[in-house]
């Protein structure tokens, strides 16, 4: 990574030189030393790359139609949503900025420091205003001297070019401050993302009223709009062509770790898409039974499985999220092919139980049973009926999780909606959600015979609630035992 300009000799930079330069960027404590003439020099002899005649971005109806509802249900109130700003990974270095959901959501934007504001208009609803950085001043030297100025970062979008893009009027972030402090009436914040923005409202909001809007926000995003469904299935698309990179790989993983396939999948994630959605779980052999997996620095050995867990998040951020597990060399052994029918039957009844007008809970529920039918016909729970074993929770021992959760824009999308609208809600067309159960068998468990002991399995699906059942966005993937087996034979060649 290269450096700002920094002067061979910085203790000769002069007092009088500090007060003729606007902008400085400080580093290892010092202020780079610039010279009158380089300065001057740095302000001309540039082309004019404003761009004109844009298109708006895919989805600008879309989002236009959110803040809309937006809208409607906050009258007569002041809304703000900031997209936030970038974290310090370790001293000077930054993490890769990704915006505030509820930002991105509602604008389609992805910029550092923007923020949405929604002003009361009266009868009209409200107004709306999103405060970006324009692009950087080459006449006080910003441009070159500021750590953020495009010569060092990239050239950003002007204001101009932002309205035509987004649809939405833009103006200066830098003037956002004094805008809201001149703010009168109700005023909501999204909170958590910008804590400029907070302490410039701190005598405006409350913590109740700001929940509230964050709450709204979640429980919109329940049901997906067409823009969105079609960005979860180019998601789960991407999402199989990593997993299919994976397989042809498996023989270099065994010679290196579980990190070949982490960065595998992550390469198609940078060629399709954004990024991967959340980390990938690369757990090979024994670290399948831990749930969260991502330190992915295991060895892979043939004979074990792979329990891959892996997105890809698009460019507009809507996230896949499936799992597969594999036997690494490609056929399952018959105890291995015994647990996981097992969760294949549990799945295969979850997926069934989601259409309109179920509960949400009816998915889990139907997997649950199947998984606790099978640990009570191994003998793993005694004499105990699969009633009294599913009201005792006995099964949740090797089971461990829910079985599936909401999927959008997070990977746990939706996360902060109510009880009533989510865990207790009913499905209805346009939801997407996993269905994903498991079976996890301890390194270290007693209580089953040695041979279960290091195996784990689950098999997850993104599945879309239509109008008649649903539809498995992830299908492109086998599940069956025996489609598993076949699909790994092609691909290994």
């Amino acid at each position: 990574m290269s450096e700002e300009l920094i002067p061979e000799t910085p203790e000769q930079e002069t007092e009088e030189n500090e007060a003729a330069e606007p902008i400085k960027q400080r580093k290892n404590g010092l202020y780079p030393g610039v010279s009158d003439e380089l300065a001057e020099n740095m302000k001309s002899g540039w082309a004019d790359t404003e761009l004109h005649g844009l298109e708006p971005i895919a989805q600008a109806a879309h989002t236009a139609a959110r803040r809309a509802a937006l809208s409607a249900r906050f009258p007569g109130e002041r809304l703000v949503i900031p997209a936030g700003n970038l974290k310090t990974r370790s001293n000077d270095t930054e993490y890769a900025f990704r915006a505030s959901t509820e930002y991105a959501y509602l604008t389609g934007d992805q910029t550092q420091d923007g923020v949405l504001v929604l002003e009361p208009a009266g009868d009209s609803g409200h107004r709306a205003t999103i405060y970006l950085l324009p692009r950087s001043n080459r006449e006080n030297g910003e441009f070159w001297l500021d750590g953020q100025g495009e010569l060092w970062v990239g050239r950003r979008h002007s204001l101009a070019e932002a309205e035509q893009l987004l649809g939405i009027p833009a103006k200066d972030v830098r003037e956002i401050a004094a805008a809201l402090a001149g703010a009168t009436g109700p005023v909501r914040n999204v909170r958590g993302h910008d804590a400029a923005i907070e302490a410039a409202l701190t005598d405006k909001v409350t913590a109740e009223r700001d929940e509230e809007l964050r709450v709204y926000l979640s429980e919109a995003r329940l049901v997906k709009d067409a823009f969105e469904i079609a960005e979860l299935q180019k998601a789960c698309d991407a999402t199989a062509r990593g997993f299919e990179d994976v397989v042809r790989s498996l023989d270099k993983a065994e010679a290196t770790s579980e990190r070949f396939i982490e960065g595998t999948f992550f390469l198609r994630a940078r060629i399709e898409g954004n990024d991967i959605g959340y980390g990938s779980i690369c757990a090979a052999g024994p670290h399948a039974t831990t749930l969260h997996w991502v330190r992915n620095d295991g060895a892979v050995r043939a004979g074990e499985l792979l329990l891959l867990d892996a997105g890809v998040e698009t460019n507009d951020l809507y996230t896949a999220d499936v799992t597969r597990t594999l036997p690494i060399n490609g056929t399952f052994s018959p105890l291995q092919r015994t647990i996981y029918d097992a969760v294949y039957e549990a799945q295969e009844a979850g997926i069934a139980a989601v259409k309109p007008g179920a509960s949400f809970r009816d998915f889990h529920d139907a997997s649950q049973r199947v998984l606790a039918e099978k640990l009570v016909e191994w003998g793993l729970l005694g004499d105990l009926s699969v009633d009294k074993v599913l009201e005792l929770g006995l099964q949740r021992r090797w089971t461990l999780h829910g079985t599936g959760h909401m999927l959008g824009m997070d990977v746990h999308d939706c996360a902060v909606a109510r009880t009533e609208a989510y865990v207790d809600g009913v499905l209805e067309p346009g939801v997407c959600l996993t269905v994903e159960p498991g079976l996890y068998f301890q390194a270290d468990d007693l209580t089953v015979p040695e041979e279960y002991r290091g195996i784990g399995v689950r098999i997850e699906d993104d599945i879309l609630v239509t109008e008649d059942g649903n539809r498995n966005l992830s299908d492109k993937l086998p599940r069956r035992a025996d489609e598993v087996e076949a699909w790994m034979a092609r691909l290994k060649g």
